[in-house]
């Protein structure tokens, strides 16, 4: 699902959140430390999707370590903070931070601004060997050919790519994806699925892209 790191003065409540972020599948780097968490961005350069930021922590405060983020990097930071006054907020979104969620909050909705905010940032394109995938246009190429998809084979495309750790069930993409209606749900998705893989030149016995799990649905395999 992505790299995230989090930053929480409070041991206890960084192991929770942190638990449950690994529970939905994502990779979480997590300290109490502003000098620790600007050392892990460097040496994860390019490769933390995500950070989450409490304001009351040791050495400096949330909002000038969000500063000196945003001097290094232009990674997403989420401000998770019991500072829910309107005057913490503007400020937080001064210093560099693209969302600022007020505690105490259920960790669902931890879960779901962080894949929104991934979203709105995930990179233009995407290569997996020779399939390439560019967002903004909606085009898939394999080599230098381009794929006929239709936007709901596109759909489940990137659902399965963004989910590509673990499987994903038919409900799920279901769930997901607006053109399929629930009338027909499963038998409407494995044939997207079918059509997807015959125009990806992918075979279900030996996938090179889209693996069958029994019992489940359907994993991205690369």
């Amino acid at each position: 699902m992505g790299k995230l790191l989090l930053i929480e003065d409070d041991l206890e409540m960084q192991g929770l959140i942190k638990t449950y972020l690994e529970q939905a599948k994502f990779e979480v780097l997590a300290t109490d430390l502003p000098s620790k968490a600007i050392a892990l961005l460097k040496e994860n350069s390019g490769n933390v999707d995500l950070v989450i930021l409490d304001l009351t922590l040791p050495e400096m405060d949330g909002f000038e370590l969000c500063k000196k983020i945003r001097g290094v990097s232009q990674v997403p930071i989420i401000i998770s903070t019991a500072r829910g006054d309107i005057y913490n907020k503007i400020q937080g979104f001064e210093k560099g931070a693209d969302d600022y969620l007020a505690k105490p909050y259920e960790p669902a909705e931890l879960i779901a601004r962080i894949n929104a905010m991934l979203r709105r940032f995930k990179p233009k394109e995407m290569v997996f060997d020779d399939l390439s995938i560019n967002i903004q246009k909606r085009e898939a190429r394999l080599g230098d050919k381009l794929v006929d998809l239709t936007n709901t084979e596109f759909d489940i495309l990137i659902f399965l790519i963004e989910n590509r750790l673990h499987p994903v069930s038919r409900e799920a993409i279901a769930n997901t994806i607006n053109a399929i209606h629930e009338d027909s749900l499963l038998r409407s998705i494995d044939t997207h699925v079918r059509n997807l893989r015959a125009k990806l030149g992918d075979n279900a016995k030996e996938p090179k892209f889209i693996q069958s799990v029994w019992g489940i649905g359907y994993k991205f395999c690369l």
